[in-house]
Parts: C-alpha cells; sequence; structure tokens
C-alpha cells in the first residue's frame, strides 16, 4: 500500500508542481488570500493541465493561429475568436497553436463596489449602483494565450442566448476597482450589443469577463402597458380639467354664500390641481413637435410650469392637513389674523422660490424616459420636465417630488388617522345604540362616515402614497394611475358634497349629532 501511495505521488507531483488540475482552478483562487480572485484565476488557468475528463462548462483546446475558432462551453454560450485575436496572444513568433479557454461562472462570485462619492473638478457626484441582473446568472470568461488581448480591429464575438423574457440587455465586462478592495463594477467600455430577440451578440476589442445585463422579467415595464397607462394619464386628467374648472365654480360660489376658511383651501388646492394636470397634458403634446435632440425654450418653460404645479398642489395639501389638524386638535384660540393670506404666501411662495432657482441653474428641459421593450430596446418616451442633460437632475427630482411629496403625505395620513380616531370617540360616547347595533340608522351614519374620510383622503392626497405599490405589482401601477389621474373629479364629488351640506343640516343634526360635529369641523373654519 505504502508503495502505491509513493508511486502516485512521484507520478503526480510533477503535474501539479507544472500547473495543477484545471478543475481546481477556481476554487482554488476563490479560497486564496488574493484580494482578486480573478488575476488569480487568469493567471492560473492557462497553465493548469486538464488531468481527466473535461468539467462541464469549461473549454481548454489549443487552437491554430491561423484560423478562427468558435467554441460553445454551454448550449448558451459561444464564443467566436478571429484569427487576429489568436496571433496577437501567442507568446512566440513561430508558435502556431494557442491556448483557448472559455468557463462559466456563477455571477455571485463577482462582488460589486458599493457606491461612492467620486469628486470631479467642483462636482461630487454620486455612483449609481448596478439594479440591473445578470442575464441567467453567468458569466463568461474567456482567456486566449498567454499574452493581454486589447484594443483589436476584428472584435470577439459573445454570443447569450436565453428562452425568457428579458428586456434591454447590455453587454458589459467586469473591471476591478480602483480602491483595491477585491470589488469591482460592469462597464461597457469596448463593447457592442445587438439583439436578435432570443440572443444578445457582443461585439467587444478585448478578452475578460463577459455578461448581459438586463431588466427583470417583468411585464410591468413592457410598452403595451405603457402605451395603456399612457392613455389612462391623459383621458383621467383631460376630465380632472373639467371637473376642476367645475369645482372652481361651485366654491366661487360657496364663497361668496358663507365666506369659510376650509372653502377658501379647497380654492387654493384646486387651482393648483387645475394647473398641474394642464401643465402636464401641454407638456405632453408639445414634446410631440420637437424634433430629435431639439429642446427649446418653450419645453424647458413647460417644464418650469408643470414642476411648480406639482410643488403647489402638494404644498396646498399640506396646508389642508395643517387646517384640520388646527381644527380637530387646537380647536380654541386658533384665529390667526390674514389666515388665508398667509397660507397663500406658504402655498404659492415655496413653489415659486423653488422652481426660480431651478430655472436659473437650467433644470428644465425635455426629459428622456427609455421605455423597455423586448422587441425595440431604443423605445423611449419624452415630456417637457427636468432635463436629462442636467447633471444633477437626479438630486433635484428626488428632493422635490419624492422626499418632500412622502413627508407631506405622511403628515396627512396621521391627520386621517386622527379624524377617523375622533369619529370613533363621537360614536362610542353617542349612547348604547352607537356601535352596538346594527340597524339602518346606523349602516347610513356609517356610509356617511366612510364618505367623510374618503372625502378628506382625496383633499389630503393621500392616493400620492400609493406611489409604493408602483414598484410591486402591475395592478399597483394601473390603480396609482387611475386614482391620481382622476383627482379633479374626487373634488368635484367633494364640492358637491359641500353643496349639500346646509340643505341636511336641520334635519342630521338632531339626529346624528356626533358625525354633524366632524363633518361641520371638517368642512367650516
Amino acid at each position: 500500500m505504502r508503495i502505491t501511495l509513493c508511486l502516485l505521488t512521484l507520478v503526480w507531483f510533477p503535474l501539479i508542481q507544472a500547473g495543477g488540475d484545471c478543475r481546481d482552478v477556481l476554487e482554488g483562487c476563490l479560497n486564496s488570500k488574493e484580494i482578486f480572485w480573478t488575476r488569480c484565476y487568469e493567471s492560473n488557468i492557462t497553465s493548469c493541465r486538464v488531468m481527466s475528463r473535461s468539467k462541464p462548462n469549461f473549454i481548454h483546446v489549443m487552437m491554430n493561429s491561423s484560423q478562427e475558432a468558435e467554441e460553445s462551453p454551454t448550449p448558451q454560450h459561444t464564443v467566436h475568436i478571429p484569427s487576429t485575436c489568436l496571433q496577437r496572444s501567442r507568446g512566440a513568433a513561430s508558435q502556431k497553436e494557442v491556448l483557448l479557454v472559455a468557463m462559466v461562472i456563477n455571477s455571485t462570485f463577482f462582488k460589486l463596489s458599493p457606491p461612492r462619492i467620486v469628486m470631479g473638478g467642483r462636482r461630487v457626484i454620486l455612483e449609481k449602483p448596478i439594479i440591473k441582473q445578470v442575464l441567467g446568472g453567468l458569466v463568461l470568461a474567456v482567456r486566449v494565450g498567454s499574452q493581454p488581448v486589447r484594443n483589436l480591429s476584428q472584435p470577439v464575438r459573445l454570443t447569450f442566448r436565453h428562452n425568457k423574457q428579458v428586456e434591454n440587455g447590455t453587454c458589459v465586462f467586469w473591471q476591478e476597482s480602483d480602491f483595491n478592495d477585491g470589488t469591482g463594477v460592469w462597464s461597457t467600455d469596448g463593447c457592442e450589443t445587438s439583439e436578435t430577440g432570443s440572443e444578445y451578440i457582443c461585439s467587444c476589442n478585448h478578452l475578460s469577463f463577459f455578461a448581459v445585463l438586463v431588466n427583470p422579467a417583468l411585464s410591468v415595464q413592457s410598452k403595451r402597458n405603457a402605451v395603456i397607462l399612457s392613455y389612462i394619464t391623459y383621458i383621467g386628467s383631460a376630465l380632472s380639467i373639467f371637473f376642476t374648472i367645475i369645482s372652481l365654480i361651485i366654491y366661487i360660489c360657496l364663497q361668496r354664500q358663507r365666506p369659510e376658511k376650509a372653502i377658501g383651501l379647497h380654492l387654493q388646492l384646486s387651482v393648483a390641481l387645475l394647473c398641474l394636470h394642464l401643465s402636464f397634458l401641454l407638456g405632453s403634446f408639445w414634446v410631440w413637435q420637437l424634433k430629435e435632440g431639439e429642446e427649446g425654450w418653450v419645453c424647458g418653460g413647460l417644464g418650469l410650469f408643470l414642476h411648480w404645479s406639482l410643488l403647489a398642489t402638494v404644498c396646498w395639501m399640506a396646508l389642508e392637513g395643517f387646517h384640520l389638524y388646527l381644527l380637530l386638535v387646537r380647536v380654541f384660540n386658533i384665529y390667526v389674523r390674514r389666515y388665508l393670506l398667509k397660507l397663500s404666501l406658504v402655498g404659492w411662495g415655496i413653489p415659486t422660490l423653488i422652481a426660480g432657482v431651478c430655472g436659473i441653474s437650467g433644470v428644465y428641459g425635455k426629459y428622456t424616459l427609455k421605455i423597455i421593450d423586448a422587441t425595440n430596446p431604443n423605445t423611449t418616451s419624452q415630456i417637457c420636465w427636468m432635463s436629462s442633460q442636467f447633471p444633477q437632475m437626479l438630486l433635484v427630482s428626488y428632493v422635490t417630488t419624492m422626499a418632500f411629496p412622502c413627508l407631506v403625505i405622511l403628515c396627512n395620513f396621521c391627520m386621517l388617522g386622527l379624524v377617523v380616531f375622533k369619529l370613533w370617540r363621537l360614536r362610542a360616547g353617542g349612547g348604547s345604540s352607537g356601535w352596538k347595533k346594527m340597524n339602518r340608522e346606523k349602516g347610513i351614519r356609517l356610509w356617511k362616515d366612510c364618505a367623510t374620510v374618503l372625502g378628506l383622503s382625496c383633499v389630503l392626497g393621500l392616493p400620492w402614497g400609493l406611489a409604493g405599490t408602483t414598484y410591486i405589482s402591475l395592478s399597483g401601477i394601473y390603480l396609482f394611475t387611475i386614482l391620481n389621474s382622476l383627482q379633479g373629479l374626487f373634488m368635484f364629488l367633494w364640492s358637491v358634497a359641500l353643496t349639500r351640506k346646509p340643505r341636511t343640516d336641520d334635519n342630521s343634526s338632531s339626529r346624528d349629532p356626533s358625525s354633524q360635529k366632524v363633518m361641520t369641523t371638517s368642512f367650516n373654519n
């Protein structure tokens, strides 16, 4: 037995010293203490030996350098290497054959660098992390000869086949980070992408670790749904404009009959909503008239108008919540001199200040949104908004159109919860018949309370909080689009409810004092 072991050691030891088994190179490099395992793999994979049957997903063959080479480590991956690449990778000029190594590696071994702050001149740019996924979770590693190959006149062609509904694929290669921490990023330098429907073809002028980054296979962002959502938005905005104009007429008439602060707030919010839907439609239709690459000052002005209208709408929703807080919590000593004038300075002044600063900075212009479509990856949608060419566009958009509205919605949601709590206490204090008997009168009161809560939800802008559901499902996107495009209609229904209040005061106050108290509080000053 000892003699057999000695003979095996004498036979295999020289082979291991010469390079080792190719099957163990990847695992050995991953477990090594080197910071970049990719460098270890590239240096050892060409000097290893295939000591047994070929490893799955692995090609290790000698190729004639005067001819083209094409190999497929898996049915989904094919590598086509021109003869010029093989010749440049030779170690000696007289060498006729070169080694070709192609292997498919799991993408989880590649650690992405975290977002970092990069100083670029006087500007501070936050690197955006990769949000796409590696196609199939597989990376194709290609190595030829002993010399590195770069800047090829005839590119290497790599084919990635797929049978899934993937969209917006981009050919990339692995680029090590400059921070010497073992991480890296997926880069597109030197690679071009073409797509035939069932496969992505990458043409790259160098050899490395290659992959295709794709968006998740979600029908949420398909072109068909995008078109349907666009029609819903346009029709809903047109209806909102029509009903908002009627609401303004109703509020003006109500203001003359009974000048109440709450009606004045609803009037201002309706004006902001009218400007918002009007500016959206104007910006969408005007951009259709522009040529490719053309922006113009009109589009920039419409973008400013849209941003200003959005900020004004959010501000007046916040003021609606503030007014509701004064009515329900600070019941006494809430008299403020020139109350509506001061609210108007806030509701119209803050949006004007922000939009003015952004306009001077050159934020506004034509915004291009890429629509993910498997049949046509270059499909885009445009609108007069914040210019896609502005360097800090994402920062301005996140702060003014995401962070600020989210804060307002959160506060107004608390106000709505307070209204529900007040209704519950008033019902509980209405006697034994308040919540214990399920009779017809109680059902009517319950419907009135639900209508009050739903009406206040629209006034406070709480349907905008459904934006969070757009990241979860397609139904969430449709629900968010329908409710917010029809907000003008909901304001009209709320104004109609205001006109009916005086007629029901005398009849309902004696039968339903608890409900009337909250309704009066929410309607009046």
